[in-house]
């Protein structure tokens, strides 16, 4: 039988006269409980995850879940987090990475009562590890010296960093600096060890001891079933690695400690390797396109009889997000972002068939068991919670509600989803959100976001940073478009945008604006500030040059001016490099032909530039451009940087006065209409 499809937001999910109710603050966002580890005990009786009040240190803890009786318990209540859980084969003990010993170490935590037991101690951090199957062998990551064959030789080598009278940094390759933190000469590499019958775990081999290079993660390890193989993604040692996507998957043979790379003929990301559990196959997921970041993700599945190697389900046309094997390893269950959404499919291994499941909303944290699929889910009105629905597709239930107490008294926007007719007339999707407390016969200023990627979504999703719904609860009416470029909606309209950044989303976000304040009289498009950041920041300054008297004000958050200092400060070269066919040296016109700064003479809106000093993404002499720009030309405009913060702002202080800045900036230029103004 096939899965019914959740239809997707085509109706107002709520009435358009409501009560007046509490309307949500930045205060309700950095305080919303916020779930992790969610995962579904092997016997399938059990659900553990963890939960954070809000920003309140001391307050992750680990719960327990029946699934038959709903009932809740908490496990742990130590100051220190818990995290990167997993269950014991047997269903009766829990694994945990904590820094409660004060250092962070692997744990054990028995189910049937008594406290924690501390399983390692090793005079490293333990960064992430993964179990297998017998209970016995287990892999661990840490960060050390490249060379170094032991631990105590990282020790030594970072004490004489740390004693060194001169403060600098040396680099004779790149990266020298990653995200928000430059780098040192430390890796993290994959350890391979035996868990003692009785004591703790002080000893681990180095599988990797002479690599430059990271392993992706330990959510990217797995061992197969007879715990004699591991695999794992990396990119290969090299100098290459600030300018190529190619990861690859590694098989090492945990006997012979023998390293070999399976994907070596891909020059494109390999990412997420899996064994089933019968031990036939070996899956992981595989991009075609070198140097990009964005392709579409397909499947590979290695036949471990054979070694022969097929792509499962390579026409369906959508990029794999997450991924695991069914119980039968007949199918596999996967995450895929699908036309505003990011949904849960069932793909047949055999066939290649795809079956929607579940397509409402953001998922995540997919584990199964049995018929049963457990997951985290939220929406444009609804922070995370956990759900479950059969494979095939029904039996859909909620399992936790861990905010019902504020939720209750929150009035959320009504949201919408729709389409128009965008570049070249093909169809592109949005969404729009009314104020929270929207009386009908008002119309409302529009706050305009536009998402950064440029290959990403806002989609149907509940942001902590960017949260569409703040701006509804400050009476604006919130309007998204996801443009040529953004992502699930098929892989030619993602690449679309590679080499015209300024082109067809331009197009779409203008066309995208007339229809809605057309079709939703509600909106004012006379009465509207644009925002975004990264992307969406540069699709700010371009608007300036290119939509020059399209709204009344702009909000640029870390966005791109300048494209050749761009491309010569950014740490990622392989993201520009793709998106304008190579380095800037060789390939000027192509960077220079969607360069926001070479329009300034068209630049006349008031622009509040927002930044993080620590952002090496987009460094801050972009924001810096643009102010110093629009000061000399005496354009009302202000700069707000926070020298604590990267490419986001995160920390619960700052997160308020961001958003205090954007709102007192808005206020300034968009003047509600009176009360009694009609449609």
């Amino acid at each position: 039988m096939s899965a019914p499809v959740i239809a997707q937001q085509t109706q107002a999910n709520q009435p358009s006269t409501v009560t007046q109710q509490e309307t949500l603050t930045v205060e309700h966002l950095n305080n919303f409980r916020q779930l992790n580890d969610v995962v579904i005990s092997p016997d399938g009786n059990t659900l553990v995850y963890g939960l954070k009040n809000g920003q309140q240190t001391g307050t992750h803890h680990l719960y327990l879940q029946d699934i038959a009786s709903e009932k809740v318990t908490q496990i742990t209540s130590n100051p220190t987090s818990e995290y990167s859980v997993q269950w014991g084969a047997d269903s009766k003990s829990l694994y945990f990475l904590s820094a409660r010993s004060g250092s962070t170490q692997v744990w054990l935590l028995s189910l049937d009562g008594g406290e924690a037991k501390q399983l390692t101690d090793f005079p490293l951090d333990v960064s992430g590890y993964k179990l297998a199957d017998d209970g016995k062998t287990i892999a661990l990551a840490f960060d050390v010296k490249a060379g170094c064959k032991t631990m105590q030789c990282t020790l030594d080598a970072k004490a004489k960093m740390a004693d060194e009278k001169h403060n600098t940094r040396a680099y004779d390759q790149l990266m020298v600096r990653h995200w928000d933190h430059w780098l040192d000469s430390l890796n993290t590499h994959l350890f391979i060890a035996t868990l003692p019958e009785q004591g703790k775990l002080t000893e681990a081999v180095d599988l990797m001891p002479d690599w430059n290079a990271d392993i992706a993660g330990m959510a990217q390890v797995s061992f197969n079933v007879e715990g004699t193989k591991l695999a794992f993604s990396a990119k290969a040692p090299g100098r290459d690695h600030a300018w190529t996507t190619n990861w690859d998957i590694f098989e090492v043979d945990l006997a012979s400690k023998a390293l070999t790379n399976l994907t070596a003929d891909n020059k494109a990301w390999d990412a997420q390797p899996q064994y089933s559990s019968d031990g036939r196959y070996l899956a992981w997921k595989a991009m075609k396109t070198p140097v990009y970041e964005s392709g579409k993700f397909t499947l590979k599945v290695k036949d471990l009889r054979n070694d022969k190697v097929q792509d499962v389900a390579p026409l369906w046309d959508r990029s794999i997000s997450d991924f695991h094997f069914s119980e039968d390893n007949r199918s596999v269950i996967a995450v895929a972002q699908d036309v505003g959404q990011k949904s849960i499919f069932v793909i047949s291994l055999q066939f290649g068939e795809v079956t929607p499941v579940y397509q409402n909303g953001t998922v995540a944290n997919v584990t199964s068991s049995g018929k049963a699929i457990y997951f985290t889910r939220h929406t444009l009105d609804t922070p995370a919670d956990v759900y479950t629905i059969n494979k095939d597709g029904y039996g859909f239930k909620q399992l936790t509600k861990v905010n019902k107490d504020v939720l209750e008294n929150l009035q959320m926007a009504e949201f919408k989803q729709f389409s128009f007719p965008g570049w070249n007339d093909e169809k592109v999707h949005g969404y729009w959100l009314k104020p929270a407390n929207y009386q009908q016969g008002k119309q409302y200023p529009i706050a305009f976001l536009v998402h950064g990627g440029p290959q990403g979504s806002f989609g149907n999703m509940f942001h902590y940073r960017w949260n569409a719904q703040l701006w509804a609860a400050q009476g604006y009416g919130v309007v998204m478009i996801d443009f040529h470029g953004s992502t699930g909606y098929g892989q030619e309209f993602t690449d679309s945008i590679s080499g015209d950044w300024g082109g067809k989303p331009l197009v779409d976000l203008q066309k995208g604006f007339a229809f809605i304040t057309e079709q939703e009289s509600w909106l004012d498009g006379e009465n509207a500030c644009a925002l975004g950041a990264s992307y969406g920041g540069y699709m700010m300054n371009w608007f300036m040059g290119k939509w020059s008297d399209g709204f009344n004000c702009i909000v640029n958050h870390a966005g791109l001016f300048d494209m050749k200092s761009f491309y010569y400060s950014t740490e990622e070269l392989w993201f520009p490099e793709h998106d304008f066919s190579g380095p800037y040296y060789n390939n000027a016109e192509n960077y220079d032909k969607f360069d926001p700064s070479l329009f300034v003479e068209h630049w006349k809106m008031p622009m509040l530039v927002i930044q993080g000093e620590l952002d090496y993404r987009v460094p801050y002499a972009q924001s810096l451009g643009a102010f110093t720009t629009m000061q000399r030309k005496g354009i009302d405009s202000r700069l707000v940087m926070f020298p604590d913060e990267d490419h986001h702002i995160r920390k619960p202080d700052n997160l308020k006065e961001w958003y205090r800045e954007v709102f007192a900036w808005m206020d300034k230029y968009l003047k509600p209409k009176s009360a009694d103004q009609t449609r």
